[in-house]
């Protein structure tokens, strides 16, 4: 892996634009469940219809089941803090090399670990808001209803209050922004995301530079550019991203 680090951190040293994609494998390691799988969030919350869940139509009709997931997924994200890889990122922004983060991801982790450019594209979790008459809540405002297992309705019209989370059915958000980003860079780092869900996916192809792929796991190459990938990692973030950042200060020092 050392070598393979190397390289990584290389490219980094010669980049000027960098920008991330990242996807569910940055939150695993901050100790947040994935949804599916044996100890999986569905599971642990007795979820039988797990694909209704993000469905925006079965909101509609019943937001209960959403909810039962939710109170869950709240539990791990309120625990969880940034890991090393979140904490790498914030440097090389800081260096004015990381341009900005496209995350697939919906715990606003990038934000708590300081990371300022950030484009959620599936949206987050901390600001809701009313589907019928739009009305804003924080989340502390209807966290209380949340963890007694009850729906949250608007004060306002008794309409039923739905966090700011891009669902099945809706428009994901920041997508031009997020477009711009990646054409603007000369490197983009994909990080724990199996770039299988569009249009996520397809955003690296639009960098000019190369493209760097890190996942704990098998990662699609559908929508990426062979000429374009540098390197594909089948890596934990964390362990990788450790020798990279070691070997990323061994050529700052040169």
């Amino acid at each position: 892996m050392s070598e393979t680090a190397k390289k990584c951190a290389e490219l980094i040293y010669n980049s000027n634009s960098i920008a991330v994609l990242s996807g569910a494998g940055m939150s695993t390691n901050a100790g947040i469940p994935d949804f599916r799988g044996p100890n999986g969030i569905y599971t642990q919350a007795n979820i039988e219809n797990p694909e209704r869940i993000f469905d925006i139509d079965y909101f509609y009709t019943d937001p209960s089941l959403f909810y039962k997931f939710h109170k869950k997924f709240l539990e791990y994200i309120t625990k969880a803090e940034p890991t090393f890889t979140h904490k790498f990122l914030v440097q090389l922004e800081k260096e004015g090399k990381l341009k900005g983060i496209v995350t697939q991801n919906i715990d606003s982790l990038h934000q708590k670990s300081g990371s300022k450019k950030v484009y959620e594209i599936h949206g987050g979790c901390w600001e809701n808001h009313c589907i019928k008459c739009n009305k804003e809540y924080p989340q502390e405002e209807i966290l209380e209803k949340i963890n007694n297992e009850i729906v949250p309705k608007c004060d306002n019209c008794g309409g039923v209050i739905k966090p700011d989370i891009v669902f099945f059915g809706e428009p994901v958000k920041y997508l031009t922004e997020s477009e711009l980003l990646m054409r603007n860079s000369d490197l983009v780092l994909v990080l724990g995301s199996s770039l299988v869900v569009i249009p996520a996916a397809m955003l690296p192809s639009l960098t000019e530079g190369k493209i760097i792929v890190v996942t704990k796991g098998e990662a699609s190459e559908m929508y990426l550019p062979q000429e374009k990938i540098a390197l594909i990692v089948n890596e934990e973030l964390d362990t990788f991203f450790t020798e990279v950042a070691r070997e990323y200060s061994k050529l700052k020092e040169q």
